[in-house]
């Protein structure tokens, strides 16, 4: 007897779309967005009521138009302002600016002090930062010590408090310019004078035949150049070395040096700094203020110590294989971390390096606290005077992200260019 078997039959049965985990999650998300823009619709749509009542009218005209302001060409109605006349001084102007110039001017101004410190904080920032990190690791007990009392001490203390002490209780308590006849300060070799007006340096300045010698210097950059190619070329061919470094530096020593006594007056002369008449100042020479010192002091020594723990972080992750072949090879400690460690650490170090130059240039917003003339300080300046917040905002964020924006592009560049490659 045979039996045969019909195959089973399964009713596929269709899900209802409100119990469909796809069709949830698309809704889900079409809701969240239709409320995003309406919130933003509200929002915006009460701003512009706001300043029509304060009558601010410019976000009623086009954004983009060509116009004549004050002599000078707007693209657009919205940032017309920007050509009004300032009518405030500066204490610090790395570029001409007078308070005739215009708000646009002033902004140029801020921008330039911002990147100024940026440059200056990262470059002593990083070179603090290396230097504790490996002092944390050091064998020498007191040194150790040190190191960690200072990471753990400014860590934990918040910046803007850091910056007040050593803008009032360091700075300012140095001593008066003059006392009558009597110069007081504190004099250090140089002659380098600390006063609570600032710290006045001698300084290198040019002179008429500067411009030539400048041409002098590019063609010994070029004939160094053409050198080091050629012996590199040789270095190829014969296999041995040819002292290439060597030969490039006396290449370009030799023609600089020859511009440098040919020209009848020396291209560059050091100018000396001297206490103006008044008193109240220097003459000649280089003039740090105390506000731009006590800033940029107090934004390299903030983000050092943690620059310092990201530094001490790469080294211990590089595996103690490598420390042990490098002693095996008799190299020694300077060595062994300049072209063992260090290198390898770098591929940990750089992501989260990234981060703190990137908090470096947004903390310097704090330059306000010590009245240092930044873009955060300048843009609240005319923040006040015009009455638009919304513009000045706009170009303060739009500025400090350009900045975050480079320096992320040049690490990230670097980045992988120390990553390793697997082959």
């Amino acid at each position: 007897m045979s039996a045969s078997s019909a195959p089973a039959q399964h009713n596929k049965t269709r899900i209802p779309f409100y119990r469909d985990t796809r069709v949830l999650a698309v809704l889900i998300q079409a809701v969240f967005a239709v409320f995003v823009v309406v919130f933003f619709v509200w929002l915006f749509g009460n701003m512009f009521g706001n300043l029509d009542t304060l009558g601010i009218t410019d976000f009623q005209q086009p954004f983009f138009r060509v116009e004549q302001v004050n002599g000078k060409t707007s693209l657009s109605p919205w940032f017309r302002f920007l050509y009004s006349s300032a009518g405030f001084d500066i204490l610090d102007t790395p570029i001409s600016y007078t308070r005739q110039d215009p708000y646009l001017r002033a902004l140029a101004v801020g921008i330039v002090n911002t990147i100024r410190v940026g440059v200056i904080g990262i470059i002593l920032s990083t070179l603090l930062g290396v230097l504790t990190g490996v002092a944390r690791l050091s064998s020498n007990w007191l040194l150790s010590k040190i190191a960690l009392a200072y990471i753990e001490v400014i860590r934990n203390t918040p910046l803007l408090v850091q910056l007040f002490f050593w803008y009032f209780a360091g700075l300012l308590a140095l001593p008066r310019l003059r006392t009558g006849e009597e110069i007081t300060a504190v004099i250090l070799p140089g002659p380098i004078y600390m006063t609570n007006r600032g710290i006045a340096m001698p300084w290198i300045r040019g002179t008429p035949t500067t411009g030539q010698w400048a041409l002098f210097v590019v063609a010994a950059i070029a004939l160094a150049w053409l050198v080091s190619f050629i012996l590199k070329r040789q270095e190829e061919k014969r296999q041995r070395s040819l002292r290439r470094s060597t030969w490039t530096f006396l290449t370009f020593f030799a023609v600089a040096a020859i511009g440098w006594f040919v020209l009848p007056v020396q291209p560059l002369r050091i100018e000396q700094p001297v206490v103006a008449d008044t008193g109240f100042g220097f003459v000649g020479g280089l003039t740090i203020l105390p506000q731009l010192t006590a800033l940029v002091f107090g934004l390299v020594i903030y983000t050092g110590a943690f620059i310092a723990e990201i530094v001490r972080a790469g080294i211990q992750a590089v595996p103690k294989g490598q420390t042990e072949a490098a002693r095996a090879l008799g190299l020694r400690n300077a060595q062994m971390l300049r072209l063992i460690i260090l290198p390898q650490a770098l591929r940990i170090i750089i992501p989260p390096m990234t981060s703190q130059y990137l908090n470096l240039v947004k903390n310097s917003s704090l330059a306000t606290a010590v009245a240092y003339p930044e873009l955060f300080q300048i843009s609240g300046t005319i923040l006040n005077q015009t009455g638009r917040a919304v513009q000045v905002i706009i170009i303060v964020m739009l500025s400090y992200l350009a900045f975050s924006l480079i320096i992320s592009a040049f690490l990230n560049w670097y980045n992988k260019r120390v990553q390793l490659v697997e082959r």
